[in-house]
């Protein structure tokens, strides 16, 4: 019998994005298996849409969504029931990011997507012990992947 992964994860690539759906996906799905993640999951299989998208897109949906009228990197849009919701990633972003830090394109999209993935479920960075926690859980998660981003990144 094959087990189903507990979290189902459709990517959407709106723009021309070198890497394949299928990263993303298995990434988030590693994640969702730390303990922690998985204590926050809806019980059975959950749900997440992630979107690789513009800059444009980002700046549109943080102006409507969010009331800034600036490009971000990542934009987390809760869910409900068994739907944790949605990601929007900006891949110019990271792109630039990656190069600023000096590491891996991989490994900065494996970073967005995991820190969204955290907000989904309720972590937030308010306070110095929140953002030790994200981070904590954050470098578990991309290990897992086989990913790590440059030290000075988080």
């Amino acid at each position: 019998m094959i087990e189903r992964a507990r979290l189902q994860v459709e990517v959407l690539k709106a723009i021309r994005v070198p890497v394949p759906p299928s990263f993303v996906r298995k990434l988030l799905q590693r994640a969702a298996q730390i303990p922690e993640v998985e204590a926050r999951l809806p019980p059975g299989s959950a749900t997440i849409a992630v979107r690789l998208t513009s800059d444009g897109e980002l700046r549109r949906l943080n102006r409507e969504f969010a009331g800034h009228d600036s490009v971000t990197d990542v934009l987390s849009f809760a869910g409900s029931d068994e739907h944790l919701g949605d990601l929007a990633i900006s891949w110019p972003m990271v792109v630039r990011q990656a190069s600023e830090f000096g590491e891996a394109e991989q490994a900065e999209l494996g970073l967005l997507c995991v820190h969204g993935l955290l907000h989904l479920l309720g972590w937030d960075h308010e306070s110095a012990v929140q953002r030790k926690e994200m981070t904590r859980i954050t470098i578990a998660a991309l290990e897992l992947s086989g990913l790590r981003v440059a030290p000075r990144r988080l």
